[in-house]
């Protein structure tokens, strides 16, 4: 994959939306065809204010939350979650007098752990789409184990890469303050991203660490999501959608969670196709 300019951030934005909108309608089509599903949910962790402005033209276009509401067949239920009570409250006015819209002011590790993820448990055969697209190192790591556990919830999963490198991924290491390694070790898990983000070169003193690529260290985590000795196991279904060469990008890591005899292969071959 090539590596993107600075100046074609706003048009990847724009191309992530474009893929999950694809994926949601191909998901929801796929679930509202099972009988045995009793309700498919949309789950959005950061939901923003529900319309973006496009870097091309300067025009409001959809964000996530609005290209969600407007899949056809649509989702039994929405959930948008933004710690901002200005875009949650612009987002109650969109969704009007909806009642399948639920709408969460609040830190989306806590509303996820405690309120979403009980309405998507698998033995009640309800199933769910969750997009994770934080603004910086705001997810923990837990709330990725429990959707990896629950076996009936999807992810679209953005890889904070700027915070990351702006204010952990230092080449000196031993300069982080210790608040923000604390930040990334609750993202990732445990400290091992350490080891990730570091390797250790043969220097004429000794060796030297150095600073691994921004594609190494998201292409670790994406092997720790895979671990089954976390707890997670998540299955990825393909590699990134684009790469994050540089410090100011996303990386859209798309990750399947559910059980092989209800994996529909249109929906693979369908996330192939928008990837």
């Amino acid at each position: 994959m090539r590596s993107v300019r600075l100046d074609e951030v706003g048009y990847w934005s724009e191309v992530k939306l474009e893929i999950v909108r694809d994926y949601a309608k191909a998901y929801s089509t796929v679930l509202s065809k099972q009988g045995a599903i009793q309700a498919h949910l949309y789950i959005d962790a950061f939901a923003g204010a529900g319309v973006n402005v496009s870097r091309a033209t300067g025009d409001f276009i959809p964000g996530s939350p609005l290209n969600a509401l407007n899949v056809e067949p649509g989702f039994t239920e929405y959930h948008f979650i933004d710690l901002d009570g200005g875009r949650a409250d612009s987002l109650r006015r969109l969704a009007a007098d909806r009642t399948d819209v639920f709408v969460s002011e609040g830190d989306c590790n806590k509303v996820l752990l405690e309120e979403v993820s009980p309405r998507c448990r698998y033995p009640d055969y309800r199933r769910a789409l969750c997009l994770l697209d934080p603004y910086g190192l705001h997810l923990d790591w837990e709330v990725i184990r429990t959707a990896g556990q629950t076996g009936s919830v999807e992810i679209f999963l953005n890889f904070p890469v700027m915070d990351m490198n702006m204010n952990v991924l230092w080449r000196d290491p031993a300069k982080v303050r210790a608040s923000q390694a604390a930040r990334m070790d609750l993202f990732w898990g445990d400290r091992s991203w350490r080891d990730a983000a570091y390797v250790t070169t043969p220097g004429l003193f000794g060796g030297m660490e150095q600073k691994a690529e921004t594609h190494v260290i998201a292409e670790a985590f994406r092997e720790r999501l895979r671990a089954p000795d976390e707890g997670c196991g998540l299955h990825l279904c393909s590699r990134a959608v684009a790469d994050a060469q540089h410090q100011r990008r996303h990386c859209l890591l798309p990750v399947l969670r559910v059980p092989e005899q209800d994996r529909p292969q249109d929906r693979d071959r369908h996330l192939h196709e928008v990837a």
